[in-house]
């Protein structure tokens, strides 16, 4: 893992007695890392969504309340540790429009077109076609950690 990635970690965990403490991932929110990694560190996303069917063709484990990840930028940087709060599962058509403005990406509109063409894109990887009641991974997030 990236050098730089364990030294912020080992940081968070210093200024917050959290010594002993793991993180499950590092990673860069979507297509436009560094736009939504400033949204992470200015508070203003506190939510994603994720497909769950992803979460099975690429054997990841569900992300589940109280795990910490840590958010890189579009340089790999990291930028933030955030903590899941909440974990829902739900057709994405279902999705409400106060989860979406949580994604602090824009309104109702703008998230559904930005994620149909996000999964669209990945299920045709897989030769799956986009389907508006397909199951998504609702997910809030604190972020605990950031360097401004």
């Amino acid at each position: 893992m990236n050098d730089k990635v364990v030294q912020f970690w080992n940081e968070f965990c210093l200024t917050n007695n959290k010594i002993g403490n793991e993180y499950k991932d590092a990673f860069q929110f979507g297509a436009s890392a560094d736009w939504l990694a400033s949204l992470v560190v200015e508070g203003k996303k506190v939510a994603t969504t994720s497909g769950y069917l992803f979460y099975e063709l690429e054997n990841e484990s569900l992300p589940k309340v109280g795990e910490y990840n840590i958010v890189l930028d579009g340089q790999e940087e990291p930028v933030a540790v955030i903590q899941t709060q909440s974990v829902d599962i739900v057709p994405m058509n279902e999705v409400t429009e106060e989860f979406t403005l949580a994604e602090g990406e824009g309104d109702y509109r703008f998230w559904w077109e930005a994620h149909e063409s996000f999964f669209t894109k990945l299920l045709k990887e897989y030769k799956m076609e986009f389907s508006p009641d397909m199951l998504v991974v609702c997910e809030r997030f604190e972020n605990v950690y950031s360097k401004q």
